[in-house]
């Protein structure tokens, strides 16, 4: 059994709590980090997650976002307000861990998609991250608090709902107005369908084109998003009369044939 590590936030929180800030007084003020001390963080963070499932003996991958982003292709202003510069020694201490562990990072991927390929293409492990975007992801999901189940038919009911809510954080707004608990009483009253999110962005003037570009925003991606050979993604596109309720539609987001490692 292998844990999918989302490391970009344990490297990041690890090197800025190393950084130690300078005032020289005048115009000067400088920032230095002590390298031992950030990845001695980062080995710490690990460690306690790999205690968790101590009695299976579990191999840590970790898995880094890409600097560049085929979001922004959709959509130029995906995270625009978000380029936040590094912490001192991030770089270095990836390269460090690369020693140590299997590291992924996939061309113009984030990792929650890295992850949610590797998991779906390879069942039966557990990815690692506190994001709620993993939610997703069918399979086990550990948030640092604890460990969850995540049916298909519950992955694309997730998915659905952060279509219509969207995600400030990342710079998209689903429809104006509704928030998660908004859109899941519209998809308990209508049903999880790509009919209710059409109709719910119609409600605001949207049209499906907009639908489409949210739900390709908020998708984290499958196995089946991803052509591996090209390194390309797979544009996500409903099928008709597509639900996330147990009716038509709904994909198994597993690879055909999928191994399970343990």
């Amino acid at each position: 059994m292998k844990l999918l590590v989302d490391a970009d936030f344990i490297v990041y929180k690890s090197c800025a709590a190393a950084e130690t800030e300078i005032d020289w007084g005048d115009d000067v003020i400088l920032v230095t980090s002590k390298f031992s001390e950030a990845y001695k963080n980062v080995l710490k963070e690990l460690h306690k997650i790999k205690d968790q499932f101590i009695w299976d003996s579990p191999e840590l991958i970790l898995f880094f976002s890409d600097s560049k982003n085929f979001r922004k292709k959709i959509f130029p202003a995906y995270k625009g307000h978000r380029n936040r510069k590094k912490p001192c020694g991030y770089r270095r201490v990836i390269e460090e861990l690369k020693k140590e562990y299997n590291v992924i990072r996939m061309p113009e991927l984030e990792a929650d998609d890295a992850m949610g390929i590797y998991a779906t293409a390879n069942t039966g492990n557990i990815i690692v991250s506190p994001d709620k975007d993993l939610r997703q992801i069918p399979g086990r999901v550990y948030n640092l608090d604890e460990t969850i189940h995540v049916t298909p038919e519950e992955g694309a009911r997730w998915h659905l709902i952060q279509t219509l809510a969207g995600d400030q954080t990342d710079g998209y707004s689903g429809v104006p107005g509704i928030g998660v608990k908004r859109a899941v009483a519209l998809f308990e009253e209508d049903g999880y369908s790509w009919e209710t999110v059409v109709k719910a962005f119609a409600s605001k003037e949207l049209d499906e084109d907009a639908a489409l570009m949210n739900a390709r925003l908020a998708r984290i991606l499958t196995c089946n998003d991803y052509d591996i050979t090209n390194k390309q993604v797979i544009p996500w596109t409903p099928t008709p009369g597509y639900r996330a309720d147990g009716g038509a539609g709904v994909q198994d987001e597993t690879a055909n044939g999928s191994t399970t490692e343990g």
